[in-house]
């Protein structure tokens, strides 16, 4: 998988935002010890250690989801989902997991959990309002044991025309912004590990993304044709 320059740029600039926030944090902490001394140490400790953690959610988050790290076939899946509800705990965003989900061959599937999280990821940002994330199996009519279905509620949850081009990647890589980053790279990672993944958000407030695997259609449709 092929990355313009331009990707990694916005990609970049999007890890650098949502840490500024709380190593920001981290050195006013500091600077209130400094500056202020005794009076304030528990405040700002407290201030230190929270930031710290939320600091060190994120990174193991995109470590997962746009590291090396996140390819690798021995990914435990209790780790993963341990991962994501820890990233989403700080938020105004709920996150259903189910131990289940995914079925376990694709759990074992390459680049399928990191795919899922950057799904999360994305769902994180279509609920600017707040709202809920759910991981659950994909019915009979959808690929069933082939993928995962990720619901997405909250108030105004929904793709923009532009994230949408972006997650099928249509449109010059030029046009991409700091918005848009998040769908493009989750559609290619999804192409780059031969997944299917597709969208509905024909109920209001409610966005639904299917992840499928390829492979696993492919042998149900042959199913099919041989009964």
């Amino acid at each position: 998988m092929q990355i313009d320059i331009r990707i990694m740029e916005l990609l970049a600039s999007k890890l650098c935002h949502d840490l500024v926030s709380p190593v920001s944090a981290i050195n006013n902490g500091v600077e209130l010890i400094e500056d202020i001394g005794g009076s304030v140490v528990e405040e700002a400790m407290k201030l230190i250690g929270d930031s710290g953690v939320k600091a060190a959610r994120r990174l193991k988050m995109y470590r997962l989801a746009y590291g090396r790290a996140g390819s690798e076939e021995n990914l435990s899946l209790k780790d993963v989902r341990l991962v994501a509800a820890q990233y989403l705990s700080d938020t105004k965003i709920s996150l259903v997991w189910s131990d289940n989900v995914p079925a376990e061959a694709l759990g074992d599937s390459r680049g399928f959990l990191k795919t899922l999280l950057n799904l999360i990821i994305l769902g994180e940002e279509a609920l600017a309002y707040g709202g809920m994330i759910t991981l659950a199996e994909i019915s009979e009519g959808e690929g069933a044991k082939g993928g995962c279905r990720v619901e997405i509620v909250g108030r105004s949850a929904g793709f923009s025309s532009k994230v949408q081009e972006a997650l099928e990647g249509k449109g010059p890589i030029e046009e991409l912004s700091a918005r848009t980053i998040q769908a493009y790279v989750t559609g290619r990672f999804a192409e780059h590990f031969s997944f299917k993944l597709s969208y509905d958000q024909s109920i209001p407030d409610r966005l639904d993304l299917l992840l499928l695997a390829k492979k696993m259609i492919a042998s149900q449709d042959e199913s099919s044709v041989e009964a």
